[in-house]
């Protein structure tokens, strides 16, 4: 054990709070704390908490009482709680939780230097609006391999029935071209290869700019791929109303953008649609798929559904499934409807049982298992381009990686075997075997001139906590 102060950090939830857990990581690097892997082992520990739905709260609840637990029987000192759960009740936690010693909000990331300096006050929590990531604020990745998630906007301009994340993130903020890229760029000269464009609505992003700051989403992605070193770049959390051509051609045809689409649907139904305030109706998605199919070759398409959501009827839950089986979507995430205080959803008549919710969602499981499977299976005798990763979570002699239509923690892995790699690799391998999620490959033998050393940055990446909780992980195929 090292003289230096430490830190244990614990990130809940969906990428984008990965990102504000990585830039207090870099805070409290830069006031001299050094990341530990175990609580055990820390004077002080922050969790980001997700309040996105009931599962996601339940598991934030039970992981500050986990870490409580260790100011009595450990090193710990402070306790500091984090994130949209502390922004959304933030007098309710410190009543009912006295063992924490600070709450910082959804936007107080960077507040955590006052917190380690000493002398803070304990409620940190602040207007959500009032911030988003910066190239210039300090971060310290903890992604595996040669990826990074970078967000390009905070907030959300939605009026969706079931969600509250407009209360707890603020309306849209979006970040700069020149900013993102410039961030883009420091982390390329980091080691990184994959870049990962997250935000809660991207294809909103830079309608809230100035004017004359305004640009297209397309030409952002492209000049984030026009980056050097970098290799991928894929897109997330796309809304489902009418693409530009300009991105879907940027999509379809840049060597370095991945032929990858996140688009979370919802529903297919129209009544349902309608319930849920998306804008839209069933037409539409069916164009919207139909488009992307025709123009994206070889498409990767991942969505998210809600099961039980009030009003839904058995024909309307028939109708989504029927929907998936014509889409052949080859990710599909599906959630429980949790009724969340303060949304439109929840004051809604009409609820779901919640043996019929449960039953819904472990029909369209079953549903989507087969399609994926069947599209994997597809992929083996395949040569594939994989990013690799490292050493496999289950055995420490195996490799692991990824393809371009795998994306980091939800998507599956792929097992490599018949050589060595190194991580941050882009390696050619050959699709041996197929499960539902995950591929196994062979690395094959590699004619071109061996990669440069990844920069000493790589070193500094730390192993986080990260436990998602929104639905989209342990609930995906």
């Amino acid at each position: 054990m090292t003289s230096s102060h430490t830190v244990h950090f614990i990130s809940l939830g969906c990428p984008k709070n990965r990102v504000d857990s990585e830039v207090m990581l870099g805070v409290a690097r830069q006031a001299g704390y050094e990341h530990v892997g175990t609580p055990e082992d820390a004077e002080v520990i922050v969790i980001n908490t997700c309040g996105f739905i009931g599962e996601a709260k339940k598991e934030s609840i039970d992981t500050i009482l986990e870490m409580a637990q260790h100011k009595d029987g450990g090193r710990c000192q402070r306790l500091v709680v984090a994130g949209c759960l502390s922004q959304r009740h933030p007098d309710e936690l410190a009543a009912e939780i006295p063992e924490v010693d600070h709450f910082l909000g959804s936007s107080d990331m960077l507040r955590l230097k006052d917190i380690l300096a000493g002398g803070a006050e304990r409620m940190l929590v602040g207007n959500p609006a009032q911030w988003v990531v910066q190239a210039s604020d300090p971060r310290a990745l903890s992604t595996p391999g040669g990826s990074a998630y970078v967000k390009i906007a905070e907030g959300c301009n939605r009026t969706c029935s079931f969600c509250v994340i407009p209360d707890m993130r603020g309306k849209q903020r979006s970040r700069s071209e020149e900013d993102i890229v410039r961030e883009v760029e420091q982390l390329a000269a980091g080691g990184v290869r994959e870049i990962n464009l997250i935000s809660q609505d991207t294809v909103a992003w830079g309608r809230d700019l100035p004017s004359a700051g305004r640009t297209s989403l397309a030409r952002l992605v492209e000049k984030v791929a026009d980056v050097p070193g970098i290799k991928w770049v894929r897109v997330f959390y796309l809304y489902p109303e009418t693409l530009g051509d300009d991105l879907i051609e940027v999509i379809a045809h840049h060597p370095r953008v991945v032929r990858y689409v996140d688009m979370p649907l919802q529903h297919a139904a129209d009544g349902m649609l309608r319930r849920m305030r998306r804008g839209h109706g069933g037409d539409r998605l069916r164009r919207v798929v139909s488009k992307l199919r025709e123009r994206v070759a070889d498409l990767t398409f991942r969505t998210a559904f809600i099961v039980g959501h009030p009003g839904e009827t058995d024909e309307e839950f028939e109708e989504l499934c029927e929907f998936v089986r014509w889409a052949e979507f080859e990710r599909v995430g599906v959630f429980k409807y949790s009724p969340e205080e303060g949304s439109r959803s929840a004051a809604m008549d009409a609820l779901v049982p919640e043996r019929k919710a449960e039953s819904r969602h472990r029909k369209l499981m079953t549903l989507q298992r087969k399609i994926a499977h069947r599209k994997s299976t597809a992929l083996v005798g395949r040569e594939l381009e994989v990013l690799v990763e490292g050493s496999s979570d289950e055995h420490e002699y195996v490799l692991m990686g990824r393809h371009a239509g795998q994306a980091p923690d939800i998507d599956g892995q792929v097992y490599l075997s018949g050589g060595e790699a190194r991580p941050g690799e882009m390696r050619r391998v050959l699709i041996t075997q197929a499960s539902h999620y995950d591929l196994v490959g062979e690395l094959l033998d590699d004619d071109a001139p061996s990669p440069s050393p990844l920069p000493a940055a790589r070193a500094k990446r730390v192993s986080l906590r990260v436990l998602q909780t929104d639905g989209r992980s342990s609930q995906s195929s």
